[in-house]
């Protein structure tokens, strides 16, 4: 069996720190996560300091990183005036409640960033001190990951093998998971002063409803998150208030070619790259693949769960919360446009049965 070439995005993160273009730097913070091996936390100079976008995972294993190369760059925590957090997931804004805690960093984030968890709820069932046993811990914290989703099925929590070989190496907390509390928020269009110089906010809803670029036109370089990477396509976020959020993605996929003298894509991860337009067709094309995979796959199927089709849609390795989640994405939108229909079991899982032709 020939082994898959690894993706860019999956690469291990080094302690290199290179400038990829004027006064911002990009270093690799690690994260252990299906697909990924690292996520890129740019470090942006200016008279203030620093900012840095995206500062990793949440725990002490990515702090001691980020400390790290920092440090590498000439910079201490203390110098970090500003945490800019692409979207809401937590491999993306880790760091950013402890830099407020220590440095008095601001938090910058799109207007629309939201968390996942109740912040309340979440704190006051996770008091580190409230002497509860080690199987209330447990329960507490698989509880914190349990959601019933919108295609009716309950999401799935971490293993208890998991969890406990997480708290046993780093502690590990429920609350890590808990988003930051942004102290300053951007709409789509306005000014962002970093690096000496104004970048535009973009609002790029699709892979998370609140996801933010940020471009450049002095230099043409943009920080495109998790919205377009060099080699895989991202994840699109069926679990969302949009009523299409694959309709939003490829609306949002297509201003990245509308962005005149855009030159460098410095992605959430993977490598830096060029041409981000080309880059954004192919991303639209994938998804057009997966448009018609499921067109066909409902003349077969007839009315069905989007689990059923999510095993169409997906290889058995990669069968989960989060390929359900993008076939839901992919179902809602053939019903917006009109090529499909969506009812429900007794049981309440959704279904949707296709129209025969787009």
């Amino acid at each position: 069996m020939t082994k898959r070439p690894r993706k860019q995005e999956q690469e291990e993160a080094t302690t290199e720190i290179t400038e990829v273009v004027p006064g911002v730097l990009r270093s690799m913070l690690p994260v252990n996560l299906p697909g990924l091996g690292h996520v890129n936390c740019y470090i942006l100079e200016d008279e203030r300091g620093v900012a840095v976008v995206d500062p990793g995972l949440p725990g002490p294993e990515s702090w001691e990183a980020l400390v790290h190369r920092l440090g590498l760059a000439g910079y201490r925590v203390a110098d970090v005036h500003t945490a800019i957090i692409t979207h809401s997931h937590f491999d993306h804004f880790g760091g950013a409640e402890r830099l407020r805690e220590e440095s008095g960093a601001d938090i910058l984030t799109h207007q629309s960033f939201r968390p996942i968890w109740d912040r309340r709820e979440t704190e006051e069932s996770h008091d580190p001190e409230d002497n509860a046993s080690e199987e209330e811990i447990l329960e507490r914290i698989e509880e914190s990951f349990r959601q019933t989703t919108p295609w009716g099925t309950q999401r799935k929590p971490p293993g208890r093998e998991q969890i406990q070989r997480f708290r046993a190496r780093d502690n590990f907390h429920a609350r890590w998971f808990q988003t930051p509390r942004p102290t300053v928020t951007v709409v789509d269009s306005d000014i962002v002063p970093l690096a000496r110089r104004e970048w535009v906010a973009l609002h790029t809803p699709g892979h998370t409803g609140d996801h933010l670029c940020l471009f450049d036109p002095e230099h043409g370089a943009v920080f495109s998150g998790d919205h377009v990477l060099p080699t895989i396509t991202p994840h699109i976020a069926g679990r969302s208030d949009s009523q299409d959020s694959l309709a939003e993605f490829f609306a949002s996929l297509q201003r990245m070619k509308t962005l005149q003298g855009a030159t460098v894509a410095l992605p959430a991860h993977g490598h830096p790259f060029s041409d981000i337009g080309t880059r954004a067709d192919h991303i639209c094309d994938h998804h057009y693949e997966r448009l018609d995979v499921l067109r066909q796959a409902g003349q077969t199927l007839g009315r069905a769960t989007v689990e059923e089709y999510m095993r169409v849609l997906f290889s058995e390795r990669a069968w989960g919360d989060m390929a359900a989640s993008e076939t839901f994405a992919h179902l809602v939108h053939l019903k917006v446009i009109g090529q499909a229909t969506q009812g429900a079991t007794p049981e309440g899982l959704v279904t949707f049965e296709l129209s025969e032709s787009p």
